[in-house]
């Protein structure tokens, strides 16, 4: 078995790891969480591998992937892979994957045609999913039917694959509808989540081991208006009365299979949407995230996807009656963003009161403070603080 080296090294998107041996580069790693965890990942994926001090073509790759990921068009194609491992279909996959050029994008079934069977579109993406050779083999080029940014394996999933296709300067289709569904679409490796917390903050460790295994879903969402939207009808309602003047705002529009669109809010006379038992504030505030909608103010689903979780605050906050722990509602429920942490909700407070055992209610401060330890994570440590509330408490002793 050849000598195989690895090293990590900075980009504009984290720090990344490679691998090489005396037959070219075997495999590059995308950011992790931090650098233990993506030398963790490497090391995982290359038993055996030793880190080293680079080679001076394995350098040549590095200073070529930096200058690529801080937005200049470099030629990846010439650097030497080893392939030795890899199966003859995954091979051909990726020398036509190797053709695509910094800021350009193909589909899978563009992929699929060009070896001539358009039916090869899914097996296309399976092999691309399995893709050793991240950044070299531009894997986050290629796009699902439509130009919709489709699934992406490594962490952060899609976000990171549009935002590598931001620094490249590619278009992607953006403004057309994207349906996340569930708990497969969340946006970070919950395995590695749960490690980091766990070791983090040993308080936490103990109200995970109580609640059990990590539930989280992210909610089906065709547009950032319809999650808005929905949001500003179940404010301040308990659940079953939103749900029902959420049906009926919907049963206005029958014609609407996926809810109201902006331009049903704004034809809809004040009389109809009160009818639907709508207050005066949440009209105005859906007129309003409609008229911003079909201004273009507001982002779409792909837009969000690329944009950081303060640039979306800022910009989704702007509409009426969304504050900022809509904004972060949407952040961990629709877009599945793994460091979110809404110290100013309720249950989140009175979780950690629970979990830490506080006889007061915290400050938000307190909360955050403490939170910085869960970092990137902290949507999961929200999540299992919210779980918090519901495990069965023991009687203070007198």
């Amino acid at each position: 078995m050849a000598d195989t080296g690895f090293t990590l090294f900075d980009t504009a998107i984290g720090r990344c790891g490679i691998v090489w041996n005396e037959r070219g580069i075997a495999g590059v790693q995308l950011p992790e969480a931090n650098a233990p965890a993506t030398r963790a990942r490497v090391v995982k994926r290359f038993p055996g591998a030793r880190e080293q001090t680079p080679t001076d073509g394995v350098r040549f790759a590095i200073d070529a992937i930096v200058a690529l990921l801080r937005g200049e068009a470099r030629d990846l194609g010439a650097l030497d892979l080893d392939l030795e491992r890899v199966p003859e279909f995954q091979r051909r996959v990726y020398e036509v994957a190797r053709t695509i050029a910094p800021g350009a994008t193909v589909t899978y079934g563009e992929i699929a045609r060009r070896l001539g069977d358009p039916g090869l579109a899914r097996a296309v993406g399976q092999a691309l999913g399995k893709n050793p050779f991240a950044i070299v083999v531009p894997c986050h080029r290629v796009l699902a039917a439509g130009g919709k940014p489709g699934g992406f394996s490594a962490n952060g999933g899609a976000a990171t694959k549009l935002r590598m296709l931001a620094i490249e300067g590619a278009r992607v289709a953006a403004a057309e509808p994207t349906l996340f569904d569930g708990a497969h679409a969340l946006g970070f490796d919950t395995d590695s989540a749960l490690a980091h917390v766990r070791a983090a903050d040993p308080n936490l460790a103990r109200v995970i081991d109580a609640v059990g295994p990590f539930r989280m879903e992210r909610k089906a969402t065709l547009s950032v208006f319809g999650a808005l939207a929905e949001a500003i009808v179940y404010q301040q309602l308990n659940g079953k009365a939103a749900a029902t003047i959420y049906g009926r705002l919907c049963g206005l529009f029958p014609r609407a299979g996926s809810g109201p669109t902006p331009r049903h809010i704004l034809g809809a006379s004040d009389a109809e949407l009160r009818s639907a038992g709508l207050s005066r504030a949440k009209l105005l505030a859906l007129r309003d995230l409609a008229e911003r909608t079909k201004a273009r103010e507001l982002p779409t689903l792909g837009d969000a996807e690329a944009m950081s979780d303060d640039e979306l605050v800022e910009r989704l906050t702007k509409v009426r009656g969304i504050g900022r722990w809509t904004a972060e509602m949407f952040l961990m429920f629709r877009l599945g963003r793994p460091d979110v942490l809404p110290v100013g909700d309720f249950g989140i407070r009175k979780g950690f009161q629970i979990a830490f055992r506080k006889r007061e209610m915290p400050a938000p401060d307190a909360v955050s403070k403490r939170g910085e330890r869960w970092r990137p994570y902290r949507t999961l440590a929200s999540w299992y603080l919210w779980r918090a509330t519901e495990l069965p408490q023991k009687p203070r002793a007198a």
